[in-house]
This record gives structure tokens, C-alpha cells and sequence, in this order.
């Protein structure tokens, strides 16, 4: 029995540990996905203050939010292991010269052939002298788990930001925002959608073709025509993208027709500070 105590303490330690470095994991895979899905509409995750909580359970949809991502979850865990064990192997300690050149075959001495390939990859020979064979291990396990996650991440925020910035595959929902009369400078008037309001006594700074490419458009219209394409149909429809410390992001989706690579723009309405409004959009003009 007394041997038994510090089995299962050492048991338990190592439970512990493998929860941690779990929870750190999945925390890095979370704000990786925030940072790529909210960047996609340029908004900096930095501001949103999002709890902690929240980023833990993003990773499910990172590896098996749908049927495309979890074959790449899959296929980031074969390639991974293959990249780990390749360069464990590649960090092993090497005989010395005078016995690594005795053979003259490569075929018959892997180690000759370790030996070159290490040199055309150009991997550091002081990696393997310096740091511990035990700690040396961790750590590339530990550093090729990162590059993974973060580009599983990242790829899967990219995807889902532009599936929810089109409107017809969009999960996010219709808004309709109702403002005191002089809020901010864009909207239309309720009981008068064609005459645009008066803009006296605001100001601005930046791009004022952004600005007047908005005004006028504040409002759903499923009749509205492709602008570079008078023949056909592009429903302008504002959805809400977050509300979040009495900022208001809405914007309006794009179309199914819309390009790739194809921006738009992102209004920040400020609730507590009236008239406060940020247009959000990089190369929005540019590529309009």
C-alpha cells in the first residue's frame, strides 16, 4: 500500500499535466480562429475582450465543424506525424566523421545518408548539442503541434468569415437598426427612405467616396441590381456581424456572384457616443 501512493501521485501529476498542456492547446487553436474570422472584417480581436470561456470550444468547430474540415483535421495528423518522426530522426545524435566515412555505400550506412541530408536541409548542428535529448523531443513535438494548429485555425476562420460575409450562405442574422434622429450620419429616415439627411454638423476623416458609396444603401432592397452587372440581381441585405461593449458592427453581405477576394465594408456604431461611426473597409474603394 505504501508503494501505491506515489504511483498514482505520479499518475495524477501527469494527468494534470497532460489536461494543461490540452487546455493550452486548445485555447492557441481558439484565438487563432477569432483572430483570422475577425480579421477577415478587419476588426482587431484584441478589442473585443472575448472571455476566455468561450475561446476553448471554438476548436470543435475548427476540426469537425463540417465534413471538409474534419478531412483536413485528418490529413493534418498524418502529415504532422510524418514531420515529427522525420525530424526526431534528423535531430539524432550522428557517429563520428572517420566511422560515418568508412562505408562507402549510402544504401548500407543510413547514417551516411542522414548525414546528407541534414546538411541539404540545412539543419542547425548545435539544435541536437545543446539542448537535452529529453526536453529536445517536447519541444519539437510541442513546436510542429503549433504550426499545425495554427494553420488549421487560421484556414478555417478565413473559410467561415467568407461564408457568413456572402448573403446567401450567411449564419449570421438580419438586422434592423432603429437610431434616434442624427445618431450617426448614415441612415434613411423612416417616414422618408428617398430624401437623405442632412449632414450638417458632422465632420470627417478618411475616405469620403466610402462614405458616399454607403449613403443611400442603408436599407434591405431584394430588388437591387448588380453594380457592375445592370441585368441581374444582388439583394443588398445588412446583417449583424457583433455587439459587443456598446459597439454595433453590422455591414452588407455580398452576393453568391461577389469575387474571392472581394472586401466590404463593416459600419462600428458607437451606442454610448452619439454620432460615432467607423467605416471599416481595406481596399474597399479601390476595388469598387
Amino acid at each position: 500500500m505504501a508503494n501505491q501512493s506515489p504511483q498514482k501521485t505520479e499518475i495524477l501529476g501527469t494527468f494534470a499535466s497532460i489536461l494543461g498542456l490540452l487546455g493550452i492547446f486548445l485555447y492557441f487553436t481558439g484565438w487563432i480562429y477569432r483572430w483570422a474570422y475577425f480579421g477577415w472584417f478587419q476588426i482587431e480581436i484584441n478589442r473585443l475582450d472575448l472571455p476566455a470561456r468561450s475561446l476553448l470550444f471554438v476548436p470543435i468547430q475548427v476540426f469537425f465543424g463540417n465534413p471538409s474540415a474534419s478531412l483536413l483535421t485528418l490529413v493534418a495528423i498524418i502529415v504532422g506525424t510524418i514531420l515529427i518522426k522525420l525530424t526526431l530522426w534528423l535531430v539524432q545524435p550522428l557517429p563520428t566523421k572517420s566511422t560515418l566515412w568508412s562505408v562507402q555505400s549510402v544504401a548500407n550506412n543510413p547514417h551516411q545518408f542522414q548525414y546528407k541530408l541534414r546538411q541539404l536541409l540545412a539543419i542547425p548542428r548545435f539544435f541536437a548539442d545543446i539542448i537535452p535529448p529529453a526536453l529536445r523531443k517536447d519541444l519539437i513535438v510541442v513546436i510542429w503541434l503549433l504550426i499545425i494548429l495554427f494553420w488549421l485555425a487560421r484556414h478555417q476562420g478565413t473559410i467561415d468569415a467568407r461564408r457568413d460575409a456572402v448573403n446567401e450562405t450567411s449564419t449570421l442574422p438580419v438586422i434592423t437598426l432603429v437610431l434616434p434622429e442624427k445618431q450617426i450620419a448614415l441612415g434613411r429616415k423612416l417616414d422618408d427612405l428617398v430624401l437623405d439627411p442632412s449632414l450638417k454638423g458632422y465632420r470627417i476623416i478618411g475616405d469620403k467616396k466610402l462614405f458616399d458609396d454607403l449613403r443611400g444603401k442603408e436599407n434591405n432592397n431584394s430588388e437591387a441590381m448588380c453594380e457592375k452587372d445592370s441585368k441581374t440581381k444582388c439583394p443588398r441585405v445588412w446583417r449583424l456581424l457583433l455587439e459587443h461593449n456598446k459597439w454595433t458592427y453590422v455591414f452588407p453581405a455580398l452576393s453568391a456572384e461577389s469575387k474571392e477576394n472581394e472586401g466590404l465594408p463593416v459600419l462600428a456604431i458607437n451606442q454610448d457616443k452619439e454620432g460615432q461611426l467607423m467605416i471599416l473597409a481595406p481596399d474597399y474603394t479601390r476595388s469598387n
